[in-house]
């Protein structure tokens, strides 16, 4: 008989918000289940149960038909559940062999750590995952889309009953992204129970076999993955018809003078960049990885030295030594990995909102508390960010509410945002608050601001932006406008030689 997994009944409540209400699914061996839902639906909660991070305040789950309580995630993972989730559970400082094998090193003979055998079974599981990196490597210094490998390679190792991913593919490249699903695969044949979290629906339909979708923490669906469709699970989520997101835009109509112009950029990785961006237009960078479309947003934001070429703002030539010194100038970046680069996880929704803007909140040598709130809270309302108090820390957030928090910050009023470069913006976001922030954009471009819209997703680039500039190997291969533009066109001039 398969494994499975059954949650009954299970509730968990936080002040202010039902995280989770009554929730009831089964899950079984050798097959893969999607949890599916928008951001704040309840599915990190439930995976937090799962692995011991948080305990239910009703109800319960069974593995093969047992209660399970576990104490703590170390409880949970010598007993067979392993979680992968978005922040990487690693430890910078250590190298890549240590990470895999955490608290589990095998031992000599005399009860002290083998390096050899830590090295050489390291170096074998690196290579079955086709993972070129040196065990001795430190974990910190690796690329995002390699750290969030060797948190699955220190999953699988465990070799664990359950296994769950929340959002694994989102730093990852296609070819990564191939290897996982190998792996998912192999991970079925030998009849693990898989949960699989994803906003790619794609992604969903290519390696799932059923779905549960969740909205304000309760099951509202479940399909056979091969028995429904994508306007049949957007509905589930969303509780309406996406419709034409795109179409229903309310645009600006009214774009200005150039306000940003990149004449012949150069940097280490860029050659011969050149556009222009006028007022309230919102210019799309697409291309494959490792175009360089985030090294052009890094240059202008002062991030990235640059060898030669100008940048004029308002047609006055502007070298940025730093960021800050772009902030001062009305150059914001919501950068590509918000929660690396983007805000203070640990700090309140209140700090990273006001973070840029402190010098001007001063009252005497004191910071003016009551403007702070104001400010916060107006961006709250705003952008609709779903929260009971703004001293909420951002990690307690999902991941659509953190980047709406990034974008109250960079749109506040006491800045005065000229020029907004938005890098992967929707990236780990569900199609409900996507079709939010395309509006938002939107409205940016009628308040006069130039938006720099850099996606991975060439329909969303192709759609909202109003020019599109194509990249690949750092130069700029062309630039169309949206009426022109098709994903025929803009794929042949991001794959150019």
């Amino acid at each position: 008989m398969a494994q499975y997994l059954e949650f009954k009944g299970v509730g968990k409540a936080f002040p202010g918000v039902q995280a989770l209400k009554d929730v009831s699914f089964r899950a079984e061996g050798g097959r893969v289940l999607a949890l599916l839902g928008e951001n704040g639906a309840g599915k990190s909660t439930l995976l937090k149960i799962l692995s011991g991070d948080l305990k239910p305040d009703e109800g319960s789950f069974l593995v093969d038909g047992q209660p399970q309580q576990f104490l703590s995630p170390h409880h949970a993972i010598v007993s067979g559940i392993s979680v992968i989730y978005q922040e990487r559970q690693l430890v910078p400082m250590m190298n890549v062999m240590e990470n895999i094998f955490l608290a589990d090193q095998p031992l000599t003979a005399l009860r002290t750590i083998s390096s050899r055998q830590l090295r050489k079974t390291t170096k074998d599981l690196l290579k079955s995952f086709g993972l070129d990196v040196d065990p001795d490597e430190i974990v910190g210094k690796l690329p995002i889309a390699y750290q969030q490998m060797i948190e699955v390679i220190k999953a699988y190792r465990r070799n664990p009953r359950i296994i769950a991913f929340d959002e694994p593919t989102a730093p990852l490249t296609d070819t990564e992204i191939d290897v996982l699903f190998r792996l998912i695969d192999r991970l079925k044949r030998e009849g693990k129970i898989v949960i699989y979290v994803s906003h790619r629906l794609a992604e969903i339909f290519q390696v799932t076999d059923d779905i549960v979708v969740l909205k304000d923490g309760r099951v509202v669906k479940t399909f056979i993955t091969g028995e429904t469709d994508e306007q049949e699970l957007v509905k589930a989520m969303v509780g309406r018809g996406i419709g034409d997101t795109y179409a229903s835009l309310s645009r600006n109509d009214k774009i200005g003078d150039v306000l940003l112009e990149v004449e012949n950029l150069e940097t280490e990785v860029l050659n011969d960049v050149s556009f222009k961006l006028h007022r309230g237009e919102i210019v799309g960078f697409a291309g494959l990885i490792g175009a360089g479309r985030t090294e052009v947003a890094r240059a202008i934001f002062g991030a990235d030295p640059i060898t030669s070429g100008t940048i004029k703002l308002e047609g006055r030539p502007v070298s940025f030594k730093s960021p800050r010194n772009a902030i001062d100038n009305g150059i914001a970046l919501c950068p590509e990995d918000r929660k690396e680069q983007g805000l203070v996880l640990l700090r309140s929704i209140r700090d990273n909102i006001t973070m840029p803007m402190l010098t001007k909140m001063r009252k005497g040598p004191f910071l003016d508390n009551h403007l702070e709130d104001r400010v916060t809270i107006e961006a709250v309302e705003r952008y609709t960010i779903k929260t009971h108090s703004v001293d909420k820390t951002v990690i307690e957030l999902s991941g659509g509410n953190q980047q709406k928090v990034i974008l109250g910050r960079w749109t506040s009023s006491k800045l005065s945002t000229k020029v907004l470069i938005l890098d992967e913006p929707t990236k780990g976001i569900d199609v409900g608050t996507k079709a939010e922030i395309y509006q938002m954009v939107c409205d940016f471009a009628k308040l006069g601001i130039g938006v720099i819209f850099i996606s991975s997703e060439l329909v969303e680039v192709i759609n909202l932006a109003d020019t599109i500039v194509v990249m690949r190997n750092g130069h700029i291969t062309g630039q169309m406008k949206r009426e022109e533009a098709s994903e025929e066109k803009v794929l042949s001039l991001a794959m150019l030689d």
